[in-house]
């Protein structure tokens, strides 16, 4: 019998959460459908697709799109089948096997496969607990004591919805030998981004998303912001037709609507104020049940003793959310899923204390 390598041999494919009708408020999606009339405009895009033909490998019109929506120049950005591929292409081009990485723990998941699947060796940092905060100087010590080749973290973080300052990102950035893969997935809805600064530093690499602010999850849609010689490399590295026709067009008629995107984040954002509103009455009234941290993303954080036993108890009661990183997030959801969670919540609180 044909046996499989250790890498590969114990690794489990990603679950989601398949409970019919339920509240979904677990993946961190947007909550808004794509307007009408971006829609009319991906119908018209149908008729005009050449589908016998292999789509832009460089996605050229999608990336100045990006480009244009965020203040970048076009030759810095590369597009990607979700971020999620580009991590994958960063980790295989930037890593040599048995080279270092490092993580900011706890943080999203794939960055810890990515690497068991590049065979590199994983320093893990820990955050200091309860609060999830980062030491900034730790981590630079870490990375030059174990000669990092490749730190890479969220900011704002997923699962802990905090953010670093610029600032502070600037200094790790500058003061560590390896490549820095910065994930701003969620910094649509907060404001230390590093975009535009991308050429300042010859070892940064920013990563965007439109699956978050942008509503556009179901297209897989992800781009790296680099200066020009790590582009290079990053095109050089990715597969040639990487992204579909469609999602290219489907990605640029988008993003050519800024005050339709503009108004999809503030609706977000009014939901985030909501939900922490709520979460922070129910605090109020069951002190010392959970904390929240005061996060900056699309989702709420909050630590608390059993949250994955809070976590399978509000899926019995039709309402997903996720427990990952020692924590259980709740992603901002329309008004009448978020207070759907708050109900099943705050019952569940009054229950078990």
């Amino acid at each position: 019998m044909y046996q499989l390598n250790e890498k590969i041999a114990g690794l489990a494919a990603y679950a989601p959460v398949d409970n019919a009708g339920c509240v979904r408020l677990d993946a961190n999606e947007s909550f808004l459908a794509v307007p009408r009339e971006v829609r009319a405009l991906w119908k018209a895009a149908v008729d005009e697709t050449e589908f016998h033909r292999y789509p832009d490998p460089a996605a050229e019109g999608l990336c100045r799109a990006f480009a244009g929506y965020y203040g970048v120049d076009p030759a810095h950005v590369t597009a990607g089948n979700g971020s999620d591929e580009l991590i994958s292409v960063i980790f295989q081009a930037f890593l040599c096997k048995g080279e270092a990485f490092a993580t900011l723990e706890p943080d999203f998941s794939m960055y810890t496969q990515a690497g068991a699947l590049a065979e590199a060796r994983h320093v893990a940092i820990q955050k200091q607990r309860p609060g999830c905060a980062v030491d900034i100087d730790q981590v630079i010590e870490t990375c030059r004591r174990e000669r990092v080749g490749l730190l890479i973290f969220s900011n704002p973080c997923n699962p802990t919805s905090l953010v670093l300052g610029r600032e502070d990102v600037r200094r790790l950035v500058g003061s560590v030998e390896g490549l820095v893969a910065l994930d701003e997935a969620y910094m649509d809805f907060s404001s230390q981004s590093l975009l535009g600064e991308e050429g300042a530093f010859d070892n940064l690499i920013i990563l965007r998303t439109c699956s978050k602010a942008v509503g556009m999850a179901a297209l897989r849609l992800g781009f790296a912001v680099a200066g020009e010689r790590l582009t290079g490399r990053l095109r050089a590295a990715k597969s040639p037709y990487n992204v579909n026709s469609l999602s290219q067009v489907m990605g640029q008629r988008m993003l050519e609507q800024p005050r339709l995107l503009q108004a999809a984040l503030k609706r977000i954002l009014d939901s985030r104020r909501e939900l922490l509103a709520g979460l922070g009455e129910i605090a109020r009234e069951m002190p010392g049940w959970f904390s929240l941290l005061p996060g900056e993303t699309n989702f709420a954080a909050l630590v608390m003793e059993d949250g994955q036993g809070v976590q399978q108890e509000l899926l019995r009661r039709g309402v997903a959310v996720r427990y990952t990183g020692g924590l259980l997030r709740v992603t901002c959801g329309l008004p009448e899923e978020n207070q759907a969670f708050l109900r099943a919540f705050q019952n569940i609180g009054r229950g078990w204390i």
